[in-house]
């Protein structure tokens, strides 16, 4: 026990009180004031602050005795925090020399002190307030020496010194501080006005050694002014070394300090959730030990400064992929099969070759993933069936539009060096799928461009291929992910503006141009259900019978597609609604009779349907990229000297063509009894409707030579016979492509026979059903083949 306590505990409480002496001045029973912060030192003048009824009580009483009374601090903490209800055993009397009523009824005290006080015990007043048995504390003298002079000397140079650094001390201060002699009550004065705790002002006041009290206060002075110095020479250093931004930080640290003393301390809120966040994130050790990096860089940083931001938005993005996250395969062929049947009509290759890839799945759930690309004319359901088999394998599904993209940042990213750089699209996609083996459809990929920001075809070499898309780096991530569980979907117009190295990257899916028998197929489970909902009608207010969508199909629309059918569906289901709305009638039945009354005239009327035989005029066949076309070319011959005109917006291949027809049969002109006169005396003019079209290629070769032919010999061509085929000089007849959507053609132009290479007949297995009963395909190798069967007898 030090001599404090034993002080302490000297002091006791009777329940009587002593009787009032008076000795030296100082009474010796003096009322009680106790306080949780202020302690009093003689002939300091102190504001006080009386609130409660007691005190109130016990200052009434002072004035009115005109007596002292005794403040009191209380002593330390106890371990809650809370100061005990013991006070210290030494005080000081002080005297009331001003008080001032609040109308709130509060006191507010001038006091000055007088004397140090110790007590002996404490008693109950009547009245309320504590009164105390005290003695007053005999101060021991000080010798004058040079050790003394010297402290006197020192303490007022350093409390000098503070006045002059701190702000919360008066210039004025400095003159009692010359003034005071008594080392005594300078120690007092100091510790009076300086910044400290209560144990330390109380430490003060209980010293009653005036050498030791001098000597206790000078230390306190000097810590204190060290502190100060310290804090002005960092303050100066550190405002002469940072920028704006630092110094900012440096208050915020400060400010962070103080809150800490007031108990209002940051939470660090956002770092704590990242952290939480990097507990919880499932990926490879590597991005981890990278996010761990980050979170360290980002709890070192200010929150104003500019790459905290950055450094945060990139955690994030780490924290939000989907590293390890992946859904489970339904690998139910059956249950597959149904769901691609529903959606889809048709389309059998493309449901064969998912079911193929759910079939190796289930086999070998190791495997990686697959890159299929859906080519062919629009509106024959490339993108949409993609959504039907992420719901067929019990996938997500994204979608990502390359049409006109010619930034390779949009693949890859941005460099984090940018303002607002971003990851690519890629990795965007696969962050909203929320999973990493997604079917991810890559839509127009035939549309990519290139410009000065890069080669975005070259950017997706690396994506669709599963020999190195399992590491696929983000330029923004920087950190390897994985797609090689990713099944990508790609969809084209043309194959050919596809670079060959990323073409050769994918399996190539031909999704043709569909029959009016298909297309009617469709239109009944598909289209009609679908505007009757979106036109707000009910099935019982419309119906369409197939005559009707027949006549809609060959005479309003002329598509290998059925966005334009179903666009006009719509149209007939909007006339419909505002009869429905108009009270017009609930029932209404569209047939091939009152389609026009809904439609109006035919828009497109053939020009080869109920075509007879004529000279110089045959039917070829064309691949576009919206599909197979018929081909009506005419060819006329005029006085002249053997010269040859071409129309029609005719490519350089195909004038080629043209040109190479005219000398087989000039060359044959005996064979085919042509007359040699016909190539000398006269002038050609070859020409192919719809001139607005540009058209180009070799396939229309043996149309073109038919058409001469006819003309030289006067017999007229096969009006129902269509023909496609590339021919040389030789006579020979090459294969050519998309056999396929001509021959769709051919039956939507109401042709019964095709003629064409015989290098073609293997694709005759992939025709439609409904095409192959429609059609008769002859397969030729010759030209003369060709002209045997187009050409009739001259009338």
């Amino acid at each position: 026990m030090n001599e404090s306590e034993k002080n302490r505990s000297k002091i006791t409480k009777d329940t009587d009180p002593p009787e009032q002496l008076t000795s030296s001045g100082i009474q010796t029973s003096l009322p009680l004031l106790l306080s949780d912060e202020l302690v009093m030192f003689p002939s300091v003048v102190t504001p006080i602050v009386i609130e409660k009824q007691h005190e109130i009580n016990l200052v009434n009483d002072v004035l009115e005795s005109e007596s002292r009374m005794l403040v009191l601090a209380l002593t330390k903490p106890n371990k809650d925090g809370e100061r005990t209800d013991k006070p210290y055993n030494i005080g000081c009397a002080s005297t009331v020399i001003k008080m001032l009523r609040i109308p709130d009824g509060t006191l507010r005290l001038l006091v000055q002190g007088a004397n140090r006080i110790r007590i002996k015990n404490v008693y109950k007043h009547d009245v309320g307030y504590e009164m105390a048995v005290v003695t007053k504390v005999k101060q021991r003298s000080v010798r004058k020496s040079d050790a003394v002079e010297a402290m006197i000397k020192k303490l007022r140079t350093n409390f000098d010194e503070m006045i002059d650094s701190a702000q919360y001390l008066p210039e004025e201060m400095k003159v009692p501080l010359i003034n005071i002699s008594d080392p005594g009550t300078l120690a007092d004065f100091v510790a009076t006005n300086m910044t400290m705790s209560v144990d330390d002002r109380q430490k003060v006041l209980s010293t009653v050694d005036v050498r030791k009290r001098l000597l206790t206060v000078s230390k306190l002075v000097a810590r204190e002014l060290e502190l100060m110095k310290l804090g002005s020479k960092i303050q100066g250093e550190v405002s002469s070394s940072i920028e704006k931004a630092q110094r900012e930080h440096f208050l915020r640290e400060q400010l962070k300090a103080i809150r800490k003393e007031l108990g209002e301390e940051d939470d660090g809120v956002d770092i704590r959730e990242l952290e939480e966040r990097l507990e919880k994130l499932e990926a490879s050790d590597a991005v981890k030990e990278t996010a761990e990096k980050e979170m360290k860089r980002l709890s070192r940083m200010n929150p104003a400064a500019s790459d905290y931001h950055v450094t945060r938005t990139y955690l994030e993005w780490i924290f939000d992929l989907p590293w390890e996250v992946s859904t489970d395969d339904s690998l139910e062929i059956d249950r597959s099969r149904t769901v691609l049947n529903r959606d889809h009509y048709g389309l059998d290759d493309v449901k064969e070759r998912i079911l193929e890839y759910l079939a190796v799945k289930k086999l070998r759930p190791e495997g990686k993933g697959s890159i299929i690309c859906f080519t062919g004319p629009p509106g024959v359901g490339k993108t949409s069936i993609g959504r039907s088999i992420a719901e067929a394998m019990n996938r997500k599904f994204v979608r990502m539009s390359l049409g006109g993209l010619r930034d390779e940042a949009e693949i890859r990213g941005h460099r984090r060096t940018y303002i607002g750089a971003l990851p690519g699209r890629i990795i965007q996609n696969i962050k909203r799928a929320g999973v990493n083996n997604p079917v991810f459809m890559l839509d127009e990929i035939d549309k990519l461009g290139t410009d000065f920001r890069g080669d975005p075809a070259s950017a997706m070499l690396e994506v669709l291929d599963p020999e190195q898309n399992f590491a696929f780096q983000d330029n923004y991530m920087e950190l390897d992910f994985d797609l090689s569980k990713v099944m990508f979907i790609t969809t084209s117009n043309y194959l050919e503006t596809i670079p060959p190295p990323l073409r050769d990257r994918m399996e190539i899916i031909k999704l043709p141009g569909y029959v009016t028998p298909e297309k009617i197929q469709i239109a009944k489970k598909f289209l009609v259900p679908r505007q009757t909902e979106e036109n707000g009608l009910k099935r019982k207010n419309i119906s369409f019978t197939d005559k009707a969508l027949e006549e809609i199909i060959v005479h309003y629309t002329r598509e290998a597609g059925v966005r334009t059918l179903e666009r006009t569906i719509g149209k007939v289901c909007r006339k419909v609604a505002v009869k429905v709305s108009s009270g017009e009638g609930v029932k209404f039945s569209i047939s091939g009779r009152n389609v026009s009354d809904y439609l109006g005239a035919q828009r497109m009327m053939s020009d080869l349907h109920n075509r007879k035989p004529q000279v110089g005029v045959s039917t070829g066949l064309a691949w576009t990229a919206v599909g197979g076309v018929t081909l009506l070319l005419e060819v006329i011959e005029m006085p002249g000297d053997g010269k040859i005109k071409i129309t029609g917006q005719l490519g350089d291949v195909m004038k080629e063509s043209a040109e190479i027809a005219l000398s087989y049969l000039r060359h044959h002109a005996k064979k085919w009894n042509i007359p040699p006169e016909m190539f000398t005396e006269n002038n050609f003019h070859l020409h192919i409707p719809e001139g607005a079209t540009p058209k180009d290629g070799p396939s229309a070769g043996i149309t073109i030579a038919s058409t001469f032919a006819s003309l030289f010999t006067g017999r007229p061509v096969r009006h129902d016979v269509a023909m496609t085929g590339e021919i040389t000089l030789q006579g020979r007849v090459l294969p050519i492509g998309g056999l396929r959507e001509k021959a769709v053609a051919a039956v939507r132009g109401h042709m019964n026979k095709i003629i064409c290479p015989k290098g073609n007949e293997p694709t005759l297995e992939e025709m439609p059903d409904i095409v192959k009963e429609k059609i008769e395909f002859h397969f030729v190798e010759t030209l003369d083949e060709v002209l045997n069967l187009v050409l009739l007898p001259s009338r």
